[in-house]
């Protein structure tokens, strides 16, 4: 008993110097944090409260390692904190709460690899582009996937009538769609983040405390599922829409999606379950933005890119990115900077920005033998 005393008053002092209202050098912080741990280590083998709190010190303890950049101790000292989190988790929802947060975390630096500095993925078209992830990192990504998803399971289990897991519970869905995204699964990526977006939206309606961190929250979300969807076949698109995982609000970009892909506008209204005036008037109001490069291959066998007008973009106003490349290279052989039919060359088309050749809306390829090779996406 005296030892579980002295380790939560421990506790409490390091609650405060967390929050920041208490202010200590980082030396002694540190000092303190260990001392904490070692104290909760006994009482925690069968003490709930003890185990649930170092879990989270644990986890503070790796979030310290992961911000001086030493990612094997800080995934370490997760791993473990998340044996005693486990342990604590069925005794409390706010244990079960802290298991949670604890997977989410996880799962973030074991993925950290597998995004750049603005937390984007970098191999967002899966195995189908032309850079993917090694083996480790794949595991890794995998292996987060999988806590993410844990994670997720234990908010379902939670009372979904209090605001508090209903957010926890959409917090967890994003970070599954981020997980997903970041392994090249862009369906199911969006699939999770829309689930996060309605529940996200569920909570600003209800306008209680917090709505409007979760009205940002729906903001940010539709900003990242426009991205998303533009790596979405229209099959796929369509059967988002089936299943009600395509938010109302993202129905013109679909829409726009599916025109660059080349699908005729009737098909686009019943595949979307949109009216077929919404699908004309969306494609004559919205334009997209289409970005192209031109590559020349070189003596040294490397291709060459080509300067303006032959890198560039501009806005498209209902054309598929098939016409809008047809029209480029048009342009391009009839222009002096062909280099003539001898020579191989590509044209690429994306939307929005360039990126990975295999995310291109339109590509197309010329060969002294066989000609061009071209390929709507």
């Amino acid at each position: 008993m005296v030892a579980r005393e002295a380790a939560l008053r421990l506790d409490g002092q390091w609650a405060r110097i967390r929050a920041g209202a208490a202010e200590v050098p980082p030396a002694d912080a540190e000092a303190l944090l260990a001392e904490l741990i070692g104290a909760l280590r006994e009482p925690a083998r069968t003490d709930p409260e003890c185990a649930a709190r170092l879990g989270l010190r644990l986890s503070d303890l790796a979030a310290r390692r992961f911000a001086e950049g030493d990612r094997p101790a800080a995934l370490a000292a997760i791993e473990e904190g998340l044996r005693y989190a486990e342990q604590a988790a069925p005794h409390s929802p706010e244990y079960a709460r802290w298991y949670a947060r604890g997977l989410i975390n996880h799962g973030v630096w074991l993925a950290w690899p597998l995004s750049d500095a603005d937390r984007l993925p970098r191999f967002p078209l899966g195995p189908g582009g032309e850079a993917v992830p090694g083996p480790i990192e794949r595991a890794a990504g995998e292996r987060a996937r999988d806590l993410t998803l844990a994670a997720v399971e234990v908010w379902r289990q939670l009372d979904q009538r209090d605001p508090v897991n209903i957010r926890g519970l959409a917090q967890a869905e994003v970070f599954a769609g981020d997980r997903l995204a970041e392994l090249g699964l862009a369906a199911d990526a969006v699939a999770w983040a829309a689930d996060a977006e309605a529940g996200f939206r569920a909570l600003a309606r209800a306008g209680g405390p917090g709505y409007e961190e979760a009205e940002e929250a729906v903001k940010h979300l539709g900003r990242q599922l426009e991205l998303r969807l533009r790596l979405l076949s229209f099959d796929t698109l369509a059967a988002l829409r089936a299943d009600g995982r395509l938010p109302e609000a993202l129905l013109p970009h679909a829409v726009l999606a599916a025109r660059i892909q080349g699908v005729d506008p009737l098909v686009i209204a019943a595949g979307l379950q949109v009216d077929e005036g919404a699908v004309r008037a969306t494609l004559s109001a919205r334009p997209w933005r289409a970005v192209w490069r031109f590559e020349v291959r070189g003596p040294d066998g490397l291709w060459d890119v080509l300067g303006h007008p032959w890198r560039g973009s501009a806005d498209v106003t209902d054309r598929t990115a098939e016409e809008t490349g047809a029209g480029l290279v048009r342009d391009f052989t009839t222009s002096p900077d062909y280099p003539g039919d001898a020579t191989p060359w590509r044209v690429l088309v994306w939307w929005h920005e360039e990126g990975d050749p295999a995310g291109s809306r339109f590509r197309l390829t010329h060969t002294p033998s066989g000609g061009h090779t071209g390929t709507p996406s």
